[in-house]
């Protein structure tokens, strides 16, 4: 009888950050055996003790099913990684940090490092996964490194497999997403990523070359903030007429061409992906002669946004200099921890340099906040945060927000001013109650 290749996969996940630690929890849930290496000491001595160092929902369950299950592991080298406990790393992914420069571009320079080590850890045929938000060619650098440090001539290929994940529901993202992408230059490294993606049942596997694979990515995320900043243009626009953007927006997403997500007018979008990945985008199209002017506008529409909630406060309070003003929230979207380019930041950046006084809480990322942000007073809970205050504004709609007790929050306040930068109220009872209420392009 003919013997059949191991249909599991021996991984080595670089990078034990939101994409790392999630893709490499998801892997071991499909059945492979992974690693997960963090050059962090501190980061894999807490996820060796069964602690989550970033917030992600529903994370802490499959990390602590697969450790006890023996297919998930941690490690502090890429050495280590990729030999751990006798088992040789068949695939190894990149997904480390590529924060972005001054200019727009994007810093690859963790990557170089990864992909030396890699290819001086080789002992036989290796598939190399980038896994990070990358520019197009940087697949073509890490070949070229790799060929630098892989002294023994071990057999490789590079792929690229950009991640479609969402912080808060990036665990359900992973498991059963719209489709996965995969860039080869082999049919070797296609049939080994075949394998990897076998047990996703029901998702289809997009098979491109690697420099589309890399492409989709930053398209991708770059046509979503579009979409973002389209419908905070519209709000401003239906703010003047006195059109309502929820009405707008709903009918714009009935139409099967245009869809209904991501047409929410708010103050903007942050976080790590869509910032970087427009900048990257407009920066690599620059490089390459074409003036993707459109990503510009998307950007500038979502800087003016956030300043939308400090003029909606100043309108309703005048002078801010000695005012109140307390934010409900401050993560860049609710159920992640995560303030990585979180709109709150140069909103209280304006408030204070306005004068007034600060007063912010989040239900999970108030810690990481404190290490970003400084000159506020943040608060122990929702009642804290707005008492004495003179105007309150809605930053992240977390759930819990939506079932305050109004009638309390009143009594806490000098003044009934709120500015709801993510229309998570409605607009006719918050006035009932006795709220001077603003919200984003709804009269």
């Amino acid at each position: 009888m003919k013997k059949t290749k191991n249909e599991k996969v021996n991984i080595c996940m670089v990078g034990a950050g939101y994409v790392g630690l999630v893709s490499g929890a998801c892997l071991a849930e499909l059945g492979h055996r992974v690693v997960c290496v963090d050059n962090d000491p501190a980061k894999i001595k807490l996820l060796e003790g069964g602690v989550m160092p970033i917030y992600e929902d529903d994370l802490e369950r499959v990390v602590k099913k697969n450790v006890k299950a023996g297919r998930l592991h941690f490690a502090n080298s890429v050495k280590d990684g990729m030999h751990h406990g006798g088992h040789r790393a068949e695939a190894v992914f990149i997904a480390v940090g590529t924060p972005p420069r001054e200019d727009g571009s994007a810093d690859l320079s963790a990557i170089e490092k990864v992909s030396a080590e890699v290819a001086k850890n080789m002992t036989d045929y290796t598939i190399i996964v980038e896994k990070s938000t990358v520019p197009v060619a940087t697949c073509d650098w890490i070949d070229k490194t790799v060929k630098r440090y892989n002294k023994h001539h071990i057999p490789f290929d590079v792929a690229s497999n950009p991640e479609f994940l969402r912080e808060g529901t990036a665990v359900w993202d992973f498991l059963e997403p719209d489709r996965v992408v995969v860039g080869v230059s082999s049919k070797q490294a296609e049939a080994v990523m075949r394998r990897v993606y076998k047990p996703m049942k029901g998702a289809p596997i997009v098979v491109t070359s690697v420099k589309s694979a890399e492409l989709i990515k930053h398209a991708s995320n770059s046509f979503l903030s579009t979409k973002i900043s389209f419908i905070n243009a519209v709000a401003n626009v239906c703010e003047k007429t006195g059109a309502n953007v929820e009405d707008v927006a709903r009918g714009m997403g009935l139409d099967k061409r245009i869809g209904a997500s991501f047409l929410k007018a708010g103050i903007g979008f942050g976080g790590f992906c869509f910032p970087k990945d427009l900048e990257a985008f407009y920066w690599l199209s620059s490089q390459v002669g074409y003036d993707f002017a459109l990503l510009k506008t998307v950007k500038d529409i979502n800087e003016g946004q956030k300043l939308w909630l400090v003029k909606k406060v100043e309108e309703e309070l005048w002078n801010l200099e000695g005012k109140t003003v307390a934010l409900l929230g401050l993560a860049f979207k609710p159920e992640t921890d995560d303030m990585r380019f979180a709109p709150v930041i140069d909103i209280v950046r304006e408030l204070l340099k306005r004068g007034a006084k600060v007063r912010g809480f989040d239900p999970i990322s108030q810690e990481n906040a404190k290490k970003t942000i400084k000159g506020i007073y943040f608060a122990k809970d929702e009642y804290d945060c707005v008492k004495g205050a003179d105007c309150v504004c809605l930053v992240t709609e977390w759930k819990q927000f939506g079932k305050l007790d109004q009638k309390k929050l009143l009594a806490l306040v000098a003044h009934p001013t709120m500015v709801d930068g993510r229309n998570l109220y409605d607009p006719a009872r918050m006035r009932e109650l006795g709220w001077t209420y603003k919200s984003v392009g709804r009269p």
